[in-house]
């Protein structure tokens, strides 16, 4: 992290999408994938790459603490699986 980040600079558009998208439900098999296309523009690898440095950013747990906790741990319970 840079020290941009620790200087409490605000989250950018994209960011903030990101976790939006995130507290959304999805129903069915490639619903989320779709609307990451769509809304967002993104590859899913590159989406899901760009989720994974932002629940490493503080700026992120200042903005959504619930949904950045909730997916730190998603990412630790898949990391103590393999």
């Amino acid at each position: 992290m840079d020290d941009d980040q620790d200087r409490g600079a605000a989250l950018g558009r994209r960011e903030r999408d990101i976790l939006a998208l995130e507290r959304r439900g999805f129903s069915g098999p490639g619903a989320k994938e779709r609307a990451i296309r769509e809304e967002l523009g993104l590859a899913p690898v590159r989406y899901y790459q760009l989720l994974n440095a932002l629940l490493d950013d503080a700026r992120a747990l200042a903005e959504d603490p619930v949904t950045v906790n909730r997916l730190r741990r998603v990412r630790e319970s898949r990391r103590a699986e393999r």
